[in-house]
């Protein structure tokens, strides 16, 4: 099946794969030119790991995991295999974001810094909380299948909110960060100077910003949606039928039973004008 407007798609989908590739390198550029490197050994260097892990994973992977759904080259793949490619990369990022957290947790406890006392870190950690909710619940509901399709026609809107809401508080967190960070550790020059490393992040953070941008304005497009399956009067794994299709299937059941019944009255019917016939012919004898 084709797209409509695929170029404009493929233009948009290129565009975020580039701007969500740059931001990775922006970030990597950023703690090895102008913070010093990477290492795991309680000092900066592990705290370092927390703005990578995080752009990589909760920005870049996550961006990626949501649009997967999006792309029409992937249509012609069971719903299940989409599935469990989705999955994956959520569980990659939740992964790297966990890592994250272990590393700035790490930090601040070797350097005797008090944790969770900002903004930033409160709305972060509740996003990773919800993240893994998310997860779980994607995972028991709409991979396993266990749960009957009621149960997974009331959850779907809620679990698609849900995941645009934490990829967007996401985004909005990694900008506090950044912010953060540049005010604690840019202190000659000062960040209010605007140097070289200042510039540098802030062009960093409005990279992260457009990708989400992309991101939500491709997942957001109504043409560019994954098409229902077609209809089949295959049983679904748990016994039920596919999903998408119990609306389908119920409505081809309702005009199975309508033609049906007209059918029915159309014979009566001739069995009716038979029988006058008969009666008819047999007078005249």
């Amino acid at each position: 099946m084709a797209m409509e407007g695929y170029r404009g798609f493929l233009a948009l989908l290129v565009s975020a794969l580039l701007v969500g590739f740059l931001s990775v390198i922006f970030t990597l550029i950023w703690v090895l030119h102008y913070r010093e490197g990477l290492g795991w050994d309680g000092t900066a260097l592990e705290f370092n790991w927390h703005p990578v892990l995080i752009v990589t994973g909760f920005v870049f992977i996550q961006g990626i995991a949501i649009i997967v759904y999006r792309l029409p080259w992937t249509w012609k793949c069971s719903k299940l295999l989409m599935k469990s490619i989705h999955a994956g990369l959520n569980t990659v990022a939740a992964i790297l974001a966990i890592i994250s957290l272990v590393a700035v947790f790490d930090f601040h406890n070797a350097r005797k810094i008090p944790n969770m006392y900002s903004l930033h870190s409160w709305v972060g950690l509740a996003a990773v909380i919800l993240y893994m909710l998310q997860l779980l619940l994607g995972f028991f509901v709409f991979l396993l299948p266990w749960a009957p399709l009621s149960l997974r026609a009331l959850l779907m809107p809620i679990h698609v909110y849900s995941g645009l809401l934490i990829f967007g508080t996401v985004i909005a967190t990694v900008l506090m960060g950044v912010t953060e960070k540049l005010i604690f550790a840019l202190q000659s020059p000062a960040y209010s100077t605007l140097p070289p490393e200042g510039v540098f992040t802030n062009t960093f953070g409005l990279l992260v910003l457009v990708f989400g941008a992309l991101i939500f304005w491709i997942v957001t497009r109504p043409q560019w949606k994954r098409p229902k399956e077609p209809n089949s009067v295959l049983l679904h794994p748990n016994g039920g039928a596919p999903e998408g299709a119990e609306g389908t299937m119920a409505v081809n059941f309702g005009n199975m039973d309508k033609s049906d019944s007209e059918l029915n009255s159309e014979a009566a019917a001739r069995k009716r004008n038979f029988a006058l016939d008969e009666a008819g012919q047999r007078s005249t004898m």
